[in-house]
C-alpha cells in the first residue's frame, strides 16, 4: 500500500519525466525518424520532420529542466533530509559529475538545436527545395550545379551537428539514468 504523501515528494514526477525524455529520444531517434525516412518520399519526411523537430526539442529542453526541479531529496530512516532535493540538491557539490553535468549537457544540446541548428538545417532544406524547382532536378542528380553541392555540404554539415549534440544528450542521459538507478537500489526515497 502507497503512503499517502506519495504525491507530497517530488520522485514521482522526476522518475516520470526521465522516463519520458529517454523513450521519446530513443523512439524518435531510432524508430520513428527511421521508420517514417524509409517509408515517405524525401519531400514528405523533411516536410514531416519539420514539423516534428521543435516539439521535441522543447521536450528535450523542458524536461531535463523539470528533472532538475523535480530532484528528490534524501532522507534518513528517522525522516530528516540529508541531502536536498530541487535545483540545490542538482547542484550540490557531491553530485556535479553525475547530476549536473548530464542535466547541463542534455538541456544544452536540445537547445542549440531548438534554438539554432533546428531553424538553420530547416532553412537550408527549404533552399534546396527551391534551388531543385528552379533547376527541374533532384539534389542526388548528377552532376550538381555549384550551387546545388554547396547547399547539400551545407544541409549535410547542419543535420550531421543536429545528430551529434542529439547523440551527447542520450549519452548524457543514459549516464544519468546510471545515476538515478544507484539511488533508486540503496535509497528510500522513490
Amino acid at each position: 500500500m502507497s503512503s499517502p504523501n506519495i504525491l507530497m515528494t517530488s520522485a514521482p514526477y522526476h522518475i516520470l519525466s526521465y522516463g519520458t525524455l529517454l523513450g521519446s529520444t530513443i523512439f524518435q531517434s531510432f524508430i520513428g525518424g527511421v521508420i517514417a525516412f524509409k517509408s515517405l518520399p524525401r519531400a514528405h519526411f523533411g516536410q514531416l520532420q519539420e514539423k516534428i523537430f521543435p516539439y521535441y526539442f522543447s521536450l528535450q529542453t523542458a524536461l531535463p529542466i523539470i528533472l532538475a526541479v523535480t530532484y528528490p531529496s534524501t532522507t534518513n530512516a528517522l525522516g530528516a533530509t540529508i541531502a536536498p532535493g530541487g535545483v540545490a540538491g542538482v547542484t550540490s557539490a557531491g553530485n556535479f559529475w553525475e547530476v549536473l553535468v548530464p542535466v547541463v549537457g542534455m538541456t544544452v544540446s536540445a537547445a542549440v538545436n531548438l534554438v539554432v541548428v533546428g531553424p538553420a538545417t530547416t532553412e537550408v532544406r527549404r533552399e534546396r527545395v527551391h534551388l531543385e524547382t528552379k533547376e527541374g532536378r533532384k539534389h542526388e542528380q548528377t552532376p550538381r550545379s555549384a550551387e546545388m553541392e554547396k547547399i547539400t555540404k551545407r544541409f549535410g554539415m547542419l543535420h550531421g551537428v543536429s545528430t551529434l549534440l542529439n547523440l551527447w544528450g542520450l549519452v548524457e542521459m543514459a549516464r544519468y539514468g546510471v545515476h538515478l538507478s544507484r539511488r533508486l537500489q540503496y535509497s528510500k526515497v522513490f
